[in-house]
């Protein structure tokens, strides 16, 4: 796949981490997409509506408070 240089993708790995991945590249290992697709500034800008507790999910849980599944 091609570098798309100004396009990333939202991406999230087992603990519930957001981060944002150049389009086109292959995800890192331990992360996949969560389907949203746009500019640096729209993706950060969907993972702060999205990441509301910074909190990993193994401490979410180990505290009782968190899903038990990821949403996708």
């Amino acid at each position: 796949m091609q570098d798309t240089p100004d396009l990333y993708v939202v991406v999230v790995n087992d603990e519930l981490q957001y981060s944002i991945w150049p389009a086109g590249r292959e995800l890192p290992g331990g992360w996949r997409s969560d389907g949203f697709v746009g500019s640096r500034a729209q993706c950060l800008a969907a993972i702060g509506n999205r990441w509301t507790d910074m909190r990993p999910l193994s401490v979410r849980q180990h505290v009782g408070s968190a899903p038990t599944q990821a949403s996708e």
